[in-house]
């Protein structure tokens, strides 16, 4: 895992300070070391965490004639297969690392390779024969890479605050970016929040030639038609999930120099990886959990559970509320988005935990919900498919009971009421109606903006979404369209980015993901609907192929979502000094994203509440608008001081001068 950043200037040779500076602004991605090379036309830069080959992995790397040079970040977990291939055809490698066989897989394939890596990466390719800069994003969007265009130079780096680092980058939101992350959690790549930047999309690459960007789609989210998916029985699939699933679990574990960790939550999917790590290697196995002192969000009972009959190493932090209001600053610095959940600021602090632990390495079970089908969002899905189907049911009253039995204010307190929110839009026609409900719900949120905000902005954010969307999708499952759309929005943009890699890397701790293997989101991908839900039971088929693995409470357990105390963190023990200051209505009114006056009805509510017993839109608003408040204050208001030149060990490859530093 690590940071990459470059700049390709086609008529004048890139400056070396600023690279330097980008790298500056990723050192905490890649702490063991750093290098960039630069020509006259291309700089690329690189922070390193060694985990692959630690001795002969560093970067830039270049073939052996200097002609092709990448900067990579993340893993291609298959590189031991794809090593052998490349020299069965001849081609020689010098060492151990993956990233070499990215860049004899370039030559020997060209943008084929893509579709040949199975692991995470974001990636930039200098091909010095051709003159293209080729940049590519992970099938999922597991590793980040953002660019930014000034004049005729292109920039690029896996994080915004390293694009910043070049003054002439205009600093401000983008009203369209706001919009879509205050309706669907975050915006739909290519677009990011702030104004100019932007992201490469998932199972996506880049060629640049001169200064233009042409964007190529190399793989996405695929279903069979409706009715069309594979029919064998039950247990076939499952023992075929289950070989896929330990296999990708193993892969993850094992490739690497450094020891690897994994995280228990206390639900299903943490549990199978860690499981399949002790029961399919023999490893000790040491394991890492998150726990709250507000017992409604602890699931310290399970993990405990899970760690004692797994006899791990196992290690936990408690956090407060108190300390989510503490690190929140920082994990809007890391997070570089509106969040509208404080639930990453616990994940930042387990990953501290981790790190101090002498871990650089953790196993987790994101992308499980996705790929399996896990969420809330897909049960109301399948009520309401059926609900259209048959609008004169009697028993809809009966089956939101079903929904939600984690949640302390639960829809089956109020039952009838929650028939009707879910009976809304009951269109089976509409490729996004799952989801209705959830974008309908906090779309409330851009009722704060100001009218500034909102100018030229149509509010139709998730036509973002479905302009993406497949032609095909019309012919799929139900199921399968609902999981298409968490995997072009939630799964991306929140899930694996501010919930995951920035919090993750935030602490240097690279996280990996068993579920979304290549192997195995395509075996999923071709399941029937009703073995991965059968009736209400979510992940049917996970439970299946690991109920020996697995104790039967956590099988039995009702799916409990992760979530954290919202704006009680904030109130409940008095404000953080911080604040006052980002939310005061001189810092608002100079966002100029929020309405100063509704922001301060909120913040009153909040104080006469403590933060305490809000509903599930208050709690958000309040989110939204520490976050954005933050954004403007890190980001686009002067921002934070970042250091001149990289504090690592560091290789440089000047060709503009004569010398060279190895």
């Amino acid at each position: 895992m690590c940071g990459i950043c470059g700049v390709r200037s086609p008529s004048a040779a890139p400056d070396a300070a600023l690279v330097q500076r980008m790298m500056a602004a990723l050192h905490h991605r890649g702490p063991d070391a750093c290098g960039w090379f630069r020509d006259d036309q291309v700089a690329l830069g690189h922070t390193r965490l060694a985990i692959v080959d630690v001795e002969g992995g560093a970067q830039p790397m270049s073939d052996e004639d200097e002609q092709v040079w990448v900067t990579f970040n993340g893993e291609i977990f298959n590189h031991v297969e794809l090593a052998a291939q490349l020299r069965d055809r001849g081609r020689r490698l010098r060492t151990r690392s993956d990233t070499e066989v990215i860049v004899q897989a370039w030559k020997e394939w060209g943008t084929e390779c893509f579709e040949r890596f199975n692991g995470q990466w974001a990636l930039a390719i200098w091909d010095r024969r051709t003159g293209e800069l080729v940049l590519s994003r992970d099938r999922f969007g597991v590793r980040p890479l953002f660019y930014a265009s000034v004049g005729e130079r292109l920039l690029f780096a896996s994080e915004v605050k390293a694009i910043f680092a070049d003054p002439q980058v205009r600093r401000a939101f983008d009203p369209t970016g706001l919009d879509q992350a205050m309706t669907l959690w975050s915006p739909v790549a290519p677009r990011t929040v702030f104004d100019g930047v932007r992201q490469v999309p998932p199972g996506t690459y880049l060629v640049v030639r001169g200064g233009a960007a042409h964007e190529h789609r190399y793989w996405e989210p695929t279903f069979p038609e409706h009715g069309q998916a594979s029919r064998q029985d039950v247990r076939a699939h499952a023992q075929e999930l289950r070989e896929r699933i330990v296999r990708a679990t193993r892969l993850r574990f094992e490739r690497s120099d450094v020891p690897v960790g994994a995280y228990l939550s206390g639900g299903l999917d943490s549990a199978v990886t860690a499981a399949a790590i002790t029961a399919y290697t023999d490893a000790e196995l040491h394991t890492f959990s998150l726990r709250f002192a507000d017992v409604e969000f602890d699931e310290g009972r399970y993990q405990r559970m899970m760690s004692d009959r797994l006899a791990t190493t196992h290690r936990e932090v408690v956090v407060t509320e108190r300390e989510i209001a503490d690190v929140f600053p920082d994990v809007v610095w890391h997070a570089e988005n509106v969040l509208l959940r404080t639930a990453p600021a616990p994940m930042l602090l387990l990953s501290r935990l981790v790190r101090e632990s002498g871990y650089k390495v953790v196993v987790t079970g994101e992308g499980s919900d996705e790929v399996l089908a896990g969420y809330d969002i897909f049960r109301e899905a399948r009520l309401r498919e059926q609900w259209a189907r048959d609008p004169d049911a009697v028993d809809r009253v009966r089956a939101v009971e079903q929904l939600y039995p984690w949640m302390r204010r639960s829809p089956a307190l109020a039952p009838a009421f929650a028939a009707r929110f879910f009976g809304k839009d009951l269109d089976v026609n509409d490729l996004a109606m799952s989801h209705r409900p959830r974008w309908g719900a906090t779309s409330a949120l851009t009722s704060m903006l100001t009218a500034e905000a909102r100018f030229g902005v149509d509010g139709a954010a998730d036509a973002a979404v479905l302009a993406r969307m497949p032609a095909q999708a019309a012919g799929w499952d139900p199921l399968s369209r609902a999981q298409w759309l968490e995997m072009a929005t939630l799964l991306p943009g929140y899930i694996l980015a501010s919930q995951g890699d920035r919090m993750l890397m935030a602490n240097s701790v690279e996280g990996r993901f068993p579920f979304l293997d290549a192997d195995v989101a395509a075996f999923a991908g071709a399941l029937p609907a009703d073995q991965l839900i059968r009736g209400m039971d979510e992940k049917h088929l996970l439970k299946r192929a690991f109920a020996d693995l697995v104790p039967p409470q956590i099988i039995a357990r009702p799916k409990q979502p992760y979530r954290a105390p919202d704006a009680a963190s904030f109130f409940s023990h008095g404000a953080p000094p911080w604040l006052e200051e980002a939310l005061s209505p001189e810092a608002v009114k100079a966002a100029g994203v929020f309405q100063p006056v509704v922001v301060e009805r909120l913040l009153a509510k909040c104080r006469k509440t403590l933060g305490r017993g809000m509903s599930n839109t208050d709690n958000m608003r309040l989110v939204a608008v520490v976050s954005v408040q933050l954004l403007h204050q890190l980001f686009i208001d002067g921002g934070r001081h970042l250091p001149a030149a990289p504090a690592s060990p560091m290789a440089v490859f000047d060709r503009m001068t004569p010398t060279k530093e190895p």
